[in-house]
């Protein structure tokens, strides 16, 4: 589709932000009179699929042992917890194809919607896998991470091929 599609991630996380910020990207007059605000909120929002997130995975359960964050089990954990930090995420997205162009971006934010919403879930949920590593351990990891994605990816290229 070369130009006519695209889909285009902006991302600043900021400490002690409770959501409350307009403009947290310095978006342009002309964007911001078109954006939506979409907030996610990681414990109390609905899944599309409950095996989307297993019960361990689940903010509104989970307290963590190595830093004492969580549960995130009241309705207002937003506005109360401590510490604190929002993630302001821009997406533009752009499907220029006559007659499908509003289904599908309509198809695609929800879909990434649920994405970002599945990941911050894990991300907290999972505090005590990383909390603590140094960019060594995390370039460790990735380089493991990479390893094992090129594995799995030429065994997948053996079956699609073999069949």
């Amino acid at each position: 589709m070369k130009d006519n599609f695209s889909i285009v991630y902006e991302t600043l996380h900021v400490d002690g932000s409770r959501g409350e910020l307009e403009n947290a990207l310095k978006i342009s007059p002309e964007h911001f009179a078109k954006r939506q605000v979409v907030i996610i909120d990681i414990a109390n929002d609905p899944l599309d699929s409950p095996k989307d997130s297993p019960p361990e995975e689940d903010p509104a359960k989970f307290k963590s042992e190595r830093t004492g964050r969580g549960p995130l089990n009241t309705k207002d954990w937003i506005k109360t917890c401590d510490p604190v930090m929002t993630c302001y995420k821009l997406v533009y997205i752009e499907f220029k194809w006559f007659g499908l162009q509003n289904k599908v971006e309509s198809f695609i934010a929800k879909t990434i919607r649920n994405v970002f919403q599945k990941f911050h879930r894990q991300l907290f949920s999972l505090t005590d896998r990383w909390y603590g590593m140094t960019m060594q351990d995390i370039r460790d990891l990735e380089d493991k991470t990479k390893e094992e994605l090129d594995v799995a990816r030429a065994n997948q290229d053996k079956v699609v091929g073999g069949y």
